[in-house]
């Protein structure tokens, strides 16, 4: 996918028109994709709740005509799920008292734009997670559905029991035990179905499976039919829900002889074969039952990622053979070194691993430096030849809080690597705890930090998309984008490293790197024959920054590129936010030849009124009408009239995010100039689209 965040739907209760544009213009800033709209009247307000999908409203308190307290109330009366959040002008905690009483989610000083992000985000992150809800209830209910619908047509003979009594059975249970009528059944105790041999036996293993909770236990016994028959069967028992009841399900099957070949089987399916341990598909499944116990119980555990220094050398020396022999000889070293309630496992040809619950990290920490020693001390014998080897431990914790089991995994495998990249420590031998803070949130001193030691490091990779005219006529235009690469290699923006405020000289420094190398680039593109022109994004801080048009008029010279060939592309927020210095940034870069785009076109409460004042040549209309416009028609006729307002004014205009070729025709007929999006070609390091064929 094109985009990385879902546009944030906004509704705004401010008097101020200009307040309400920097509400938008705060969310934009801090990375959200923001479409608005500002609220005039009760009567405005029941119209957009009936007619679109809203996830957050912002309402300044006031005694105006159509109060926050009205607006609240509208939403409660019409049942909407829409976060509100209602800015004060100072804290007063009576109100804010009242207004969540009623309903509101919170109260937040007008001011304190960093809080009111924070409190954003968690409502919308909230607001996701009940729609996530809603969905997979309504999947649970269907699930229920067809499993009670498998239940009733099931030939094995199943049953729901609670307290002793049966609360449900299928046809095959009845047919089994010889009743017509369910309501009969569900008058009868379990052991009064068993023979009284059987029913001190039933006793005992119901009593072991409270005790276990193993789910598909199972006891041989004899059951009793309705007509006294007896019967020797098999008892099958695990953990179930009935009606949101917690149960316990039943499953009777004639006996067989062959269980104790069933067991082995299920062992032999779980095994490593070389060393005797778990293998990978067990420790997941154990790892995923860990977590789902740690989430419904708040039961804490850890897991330990135990990877082989130098394997791939050490292999190489004493033979697949040796390594063989050296692999049985450690899952023994590891078998005596962990406790009986650790679950041991062979991940892969070089790396193991340990999971015990309940315990925690430091526990987990503790024991996996008794491994690393142990190993570290051992004298491995090869053929005669000792073998040195060394492990690198990752610890990971699980918690009510841990990601899904591959995840979890991945956090002690990277604590693993990163034991190797610790000063003094290149060859591994050592034990690190994985800390969530550390690798999943930077804040705002590291963040410059590691940009700059990106730029230093020659970290940064450019990449072109095209942009199609529409009307085919040959032109090639691409839009640049930038990537880091972060730590674990993987591209990233750098400007989603900045908080939403700066630092003005970081971002700057990025668009300068950009525009410096994509000219180098274009220049040498053009040499081989092409007339291709860029579209390249400039922040806010270039568009403040009044060294920024000397500074390329110099570089376009060096570069001998003429300046038509380049068209500075600056959003929507950032032109309303600082309209004088967007104003003269285009005066200027006009003067040196190049082009002016405005791009999320339409966002704002009044998108033209940027025109009074920006002097734009190409408009790029936000992304999210693109896809409004595969949904419903409302949207279809609402770009229709955009573009051609625009092209009344003598804007060429884009439409981005095209990802299929359904959207193709509406745009054709709106007349849109060109389209932009994966459906034509995703960014790619190279200018290389074939325009011949578009």
């Amino acid at each position: 996918m094109q985009k990385k965040n879902a546009t944030v739907h906004l509704l705004i209760l401010d008097p101020s028109q200009n307040d309400a544009e920097s509400l938008v213009s705060l969310l934009r800033n801090s990375g959200k994709a923001t479409r608005a709209h500002r609220i005039t009247s009760e009567e405005d307000l029941e119209e957009v709740l009936k007619t679109g999908n809203w996830d957050l409203l912002l309402a300044r308190d006031g005694d105006e005509e159509f109060t926050a307290d009205e607006a609240l109330a509208t939403i409660r009366r019409m049942d909407k799920d829409i976060p509100f959040i209602l800015l004060t002008s100072e804290e007063n905690r009576e109100r804010t008292v009242d207004i969540m009483k009623a309903g509101a989610q919170d109260t937040v000083p007008a001011e304190y734009s960093d809080m009111l992000m924070l409190v954003v985000n968690r409502e919308l992150a909230a607001l996701e997670e009940r729609r996530r809800r809603r969905v997979l209830e309504s999947h649970l209910r269907e699930a229920e559905q067809r499993c009670q619908l498998l239940l009733e047509s099931s030939k094995d003979a199943i049953a729901y029991i609670n307290d002793g009594m049966h609360i449900y059975a299928n046809q095959s249970y009845m047919d089994f035990l010889g009743y017509d009528d369910i309501d009969e059944l569900i008058c009868i105790p379990v052991l009064d179905t068993l023979t009284p041999e059987s029913q001190e036996k039933y006793k005992q293993f119901m009593k072991s499976f409270v005790e276990k909770g193993e789910d598909g236990m199972t006891l041989n016994c004899t059951a009793r039919r309705s007509d006294d028959q007896e019967l020797s069967v098999t008892m099958s028992v695990s953990a179930a829900t009935y009606d949101g009841e917690a149960c316990t399900q039943i499953v009777l099957q004639p006996e067989h002889n062959d269980a104790e070949l069933e067991e082995k089987l299920r062992q032999i399916s779980s095994q490593d074969l070389l060393t005797g341990l778990y293998n990978r598909q067990h420790m997941m499944s154990a790892l995923g039952e860990a977590i789902a116990r740690a989430g419904k119980e708040n039961e804490t555990g850890a897991l330990a990622y135990i990877a082989l220094d130098n394997f791939i050398t050490m292999k190489s020396q004493v033979g697949i053979a040796g390594a063989d022999l050296l692999l049985g000889d450690l899952a023994s070293l590891l078998k005596e070194q962990v406790d009986d309630n650790m679950t041991l496992a062979r991940l892969s040809d070089d790396a193991f691993s340990m999971m015990c619950q309940p315990c925690d990290e430091k526990a987990m920490a503790e024991q996996a430096e008794k491994v690393r020693k142990a190993v570290e001390d051992h004298l491995f014998d090869i053929d005669g030849r000792t073998v040195p080897l060394t492990v690198s431990i990752g610890v990971a914790a699980i918690t009510e809080n841990s990601p899904r089991a591959e995840e979890l995994l991945g956090r002690a495998h990277t604590a693993s690597a990163d034991v190797r990249k610790q000063e003094g420590q290149q060859q591994g031998n050592g034990v690190l705890v994985y800390n969530p803070a550390e690798y999943e949130s930077l804040d705002t001193t590291n963040s410059v930090e590691t940009i700059q030691k990106a730029l230093d490091d020659n970290r940064f990779r450019l990449l072109f998309q095209p942009i199609i005219n529409l009307r085919g006529e040959g032109e090639e235009h691409y839009e640049a984008f930038v990537r880091m690469l972060d730590k674990d290699e993987k591209e990233v923006s750098p400007y989603d490293f900045l908080p939403p405020s700066g630092p003005t000289d970081t971002a700057i420094k990025i668009d300068r790197w950009v525009i410096l190398q994509t000219i180098k680039q274009l220049a040498s593109h053009r040499s081989r024959g092409h007339d291709t022109r860029l579209f390249l994004n400039v922040t806010a801080e270039t568009l403040q920054d009044k060294t920024f048009t000397p500074w390329l008029s110099v570089a376009l010279k060096a570069a001998r590129l003429p300046g038509d060939s380049l068209i500075f592309q600056l959003r929507e927020g950032d032109a309303n936010n600082f309209m004088k210095q967007a104003k003269d940034f285009t005066k200027s870069v006009h003067e040196l030849h190049c082009k002016v785009s405005i791009s999320q076109f339409g966002c704002s409460l009044n998108p033209f009124n940027t025109f009074k004042h920006v002097d734009a040549d190409y408009v790029k209309i936000d992304g999210s009408f693109t896809e409004e416009m595969q949904k419903n028609d409302d949207a279809k006729e609402q770009v229709k009239e955009m573009v051609k307002s625009l092209q009344s004014s003598g804007k060429l205009t884009i439409i981005p995010l095209v990802e299929n070729a359904s959207i193709l025709a509406t745009l054709w007929q709106a007349g849109v100039n060109y389209i932009q999006g994966y459906y034509l070609q995703a960014p790619v390091p190279e200018m290389n689209y074939d325009f011949g064929d578009s």
